[in-house]
């Protein structure tokens, strides 16, 4: 009973955040003629409601798809046609056909909040709250603090919230799915997928490690026995799930052409805007856009997304756990995010929902990563003014994080998993050991065995953290680092016990410093 007053208070805390940041301005308030993704979301509302289904994806004089045309799968369309007829009940002219367009009041404000708050309360916070009541060998309060932490991650916050997107529901989808196939509810798991991927297509970026997993499960079964009967009712409950989806669609052949057309713009590029992936850091020094024909830009993107997760997803093929799918959705959707065609800077939440299911295994790796994912959106957050709440965000947020979880532990080469890595690294770069070094002296207020280098009149002098209170002071220069067998310590005499200073030469990483 304790447990679920805290979870209660974790969600209300969690939806405060939420309502606090939509007082803030949205995307494109006040700057006709586009506006921003706020109006696109209300013109898609007008659309669905005033058209006949056959009209939504087709330009014509009712729907010009040069101003915010639908681009996105039937189920966003069907959402938009449910909160159309709530509109469309309290006030007619916020979805008025052609009058309506720009329309902006307090009021609407509200109401298009309330939808986004609404489908978080449905979809996304159940999904978090049942994904950490179940995972297994970890304390009810930890469960809690992942609960908190998942709740309180700012981009998804500031994005939905702020800028204007129902991101929430296409995420809370996936996490339905992540729940359904790690704990063997594979058909619930695989229909919950399909709904999040029928509501946006930049699921994909989630759809090998489901489809490597389920199939691995059959494998593992037996593809002559249960293992075949499951692949079949996996099938037979995703076409079903696509049908239902794509019914009105699929009555005319040109239908399901145009809707597929929409969905992938493959005329649009490359990447939009500032997108914090490879393409867009490549094209600061070469002009790729530029140089290169949009048929090969496009089969180089294939090309390495497809080699940067093709390892990952054999081994969770052969493989399969639910530890394993995880991680595969961590290195998948970064695969696309950095690699994939045609994408938006807001796609690092595809990638941040995984990370966040990582964070109680791996939690000052995943911390980092959330806050950076945050900050890369940056300059799509001040075009929209949301600097203050994103301060405020990205706070609360590590506040969280350090307060409930050991931020400082398993940040090793070894325990992160590093080590191949880094020795192979390391005999084409010396120099690269300073990297783990910086992730150790992150962590340095928790870690108990670090030691500080001191240089005082010419000599080097090491003491342990928790005794340099007690040094006198004057010295000229102060470097932290922990104890490590990477550090070839030529010569040392130990005076005491631990914390008592100890007086060497040191030659680390072929940095020679004389007694």
């Amino acid at each position: 009973m304790e447990n679920w007053y805290w979870m209660t208070l974790v969600v209300l805390i969690g939806l405060t955040v939420r309502w606090t940041v939509s007082l803030n301005p949205y995307s494109g308030a006040g700057k006709p003629p586009m506006f921003g993704d706020y109006e696109a979301q209300r013109h898609w509302q007008e659309i669905t409601f005033n058209l006949p289904v056959k009209e939504w994806y087709f330009n014509s004089s009712d729907n010009n798809l040069q101003y915010w045309g639908l681009d996105y799968p039937p189920l966003t369309a069907y959402h938009s046609l449910l909160c159309a007829y709530v509109a469309e009940f309290i006030n007619p002219d916020w979805v008025a056909l052609h009058t309506s367009r720009g329309y902006e009041s307090h009021a609407h404000k509200l109401f298009m909040r309330t939808t986004v708050l609404v489908a978080d309360l449905f979809i996304y916070i159940p999904a978090v709250l049942l994904y950490c009541y179940s995972l297994k060998e970890i304390s009810p309060k930890r469960k809690i603090a992942v609960a908190l932490c998942i709740l309180l991650y700012p981009g998804l916050i500031l994005i939905d919230y702020g800028h204007f997107q129902y991101n929430s529901v296409s995420l809370g989808f996936a996490l339905w799915g992540v729940v359904g196939v790690s704990y063997d509810w594979d058909l619930l798991g695989s229909l919950a997928f399909c709904l999040a991927l029928n509501y946006k297509q930049m699921e994909l970026y989630h759809s090998l490690p489901f489809f490597c997993f389920l199939l691995g499960k059959c494998f593992k079964k037996g593809l002559k026995g249960k293992g075949f009967v499951l692949l079949i009712k996996i099938a037979c409950t995703v076409m079903a799930s696509f049908l239902l989806c794509w019914l009105p669609f699929f009555m005319e052949r040109e239908q399901a052409l145009q809707v597929l057309r929409r969905l992938f713009p493959v005329d649009r590029g490359l990447f939009e805007d500032k997108v914090a992936n490879i393409w867009c850091s490549v094209n600061v020094f070469l002009k790729i856009k530029e140089i290169l024909p949009r048929h090969i830009q496009l089969a180089i993107s294939f090309c390495l997304t497809f080699l940067s997760l093709l390892p990952a997803c054999i081994k969770l093929t052969l493989q399969p756990s639910s530890k394993g799918f995880r991680f595969t959705m961590v290195s998948c959707a970064l695969s696309f995010f950095l690699f994939s065609f045609q994408v938006h800077e807001k796609s690092i939440l595809l990638v941040s929902l995984p990370v966040c299911l990582v964070l109680n295994e791996i939690p000052f790796m995943s911390t980092w990563f959330l806050l950076v994912s945050t900050f890369s959106m940056l300059p799509l957050l001040l075009k929209d003014e949301l600097l203050l709440p994103s301060v405020v965000t990205v706070v609360a947020f590590l506040v969280a994080c350090v307060t409930f979880f050991p931020l400082c532990e398993s940040t090793s080469e070894a325990q992160l998993q590093l080590t191949s890595f880094a020795v192979s690294v390391r005999r084409r770069l010396p120099g690269f050991t300073f990297l783990p070094r910086i992730i150790q002296c992150l962590g340095i207020s928790c870690d108990t065995d670090l030691h500080i280098l001191i240089r005082r009149k010419h000599r080097w002098k090491v003491c342990h953290a928790d005794n340099c209170a007690h040094e006198e002071n004057g010295f000229q220069m102060v470097i932290f680092f922990p104890h490590s067998d990477d550090a070839s310590i030529s010569q040392r005499t130990a005076l005491g016990q631990e914390g008592t200073a100890l007086h060497f030469k040191l030659d680390y990483s072929s940095t020679k410093i004389p007694v």
